[in-house]
């Protein structure tokens, strides 16, 4: 069992300047709400593999795209399963953390994902749009992404990209989750404005699209977000299953919903903190 003051690795890239989003401000509150159970040491994501020896759970928050630091990044998850480092979010993970396959399976397997293909002779199973979205598979914030018409399609390089039709949608929106149980959502009601985003009522029918995802992952103890669009015939669809760093836009939440989820993210982190660590359960990615 864990002692009375665990102590935590943050990590975190707190000056990276992410477009829309303030990741040195959500993780400075974070961290001083942790702090009340918890002693939390911040680093930056460059120190991880070296520091968290030294502490009994290692916490990934806002660290950036990992693109700008791969090499380091993949040391860090080797070093951690090798040892039976306690991770949060846990490195299990099937959605972001392992690269963009995953919307390749979930198209394969049925969910209601925005269709996903990788390979020239699969733009059959497309719909016939105007406009694609092209993305590498190992992308994140948006790096990499171009948007190229259907007739330019057949002459591209698939080697490490996806495509995808480019929906038409009426909002985006989030859903976010600790473990497997859901916390809050919320949308940005202008498809130009991700980031201005406001708090959204989820109907049922809204959390069981959310849930299915977050069943379909191998996290049990960590954050999740799963960003869905609203297509033009209503129905919800799969952008991404965001299970590495998820940014969580916590100052748009009401003081009691922000308490809330602190609350159950200590309570995680505690069942976390509480497992038997086994060296090298997951695989890398």
């Amino acid at each position: 069992m864990p002692s009375a003051r665990s102590s935590v690795l943050y990590v975190s890239d707190l000056a990276y300047p992410a477009k829309g989003r303030r990741y040195g401000d959500e993780d400075v509150f974070l961290t001083s709400r942790l702090r009340e159970d918890f002693d939390v040491a911040v680093c930056h994501p460059l120190d991880a593999a070296a520091l968290m020896a030294g502490f009994d759970a290692v916490v990934v928050r806002n660290s950036g795209p990992v693109l700008g630091y791969r090499a380091e990044y993949d040391a860090f998850r080797q070093r951690a399963l090798a040892d039976g480092v306690r991770v949060y979010n846990q490195l299990s993970g099937k959605g972001d953390m392992a690269g963009k396959q995953y919307l390749l399976d979930l198209t394969a397997a049925g969910f209601p994902v925005i269709p996903t293909v990788d390979r020239a002779r699969d733009l059959h199973r497309l719909p016939d749009v105007g406009t694609y979205v092209v993305k590498p598979k190992l992308g994140a914030d948006s790096i990499g992404l171009e948007f190229v018409p259907r007739d330019r399609l057949a002459g591209l390089s698939y080697d490490g990209r996806l495509v995808q039709p480019r929906v038409d949608f009426r909002y985006e929106v989030s859903f976010y989750f600790v473990d497997r149980t859901f916390q809050y959502a919320l949308y940005a009601p202008r498809p130009d404005r991700r980031w201005d985003l406001e708090p959204y009522e989820a109907t049922e029918r809204d959390r069981e699209f959310a849930q299915r995802f977050v069943d379909w992952n191998d996290i049990a103890y960590g954050v999740q977000r799963v960003d869905a669009c609203r297509a033009p015939d209503g129905e919800l669809l799969l952008v991404e299953l965001e299970d590495l760093n998820p940014y969580l836009s916590l100052d748009v939440l009401s003081p009691a919903a922000r308490d809330s989820f602190v609350a159950r993210m200590k309570e995680s982190l505690r069942g976390l903190l509480g497992q038997e660590t086994v060296r090298g359960a997951a695989g890398t990615v």
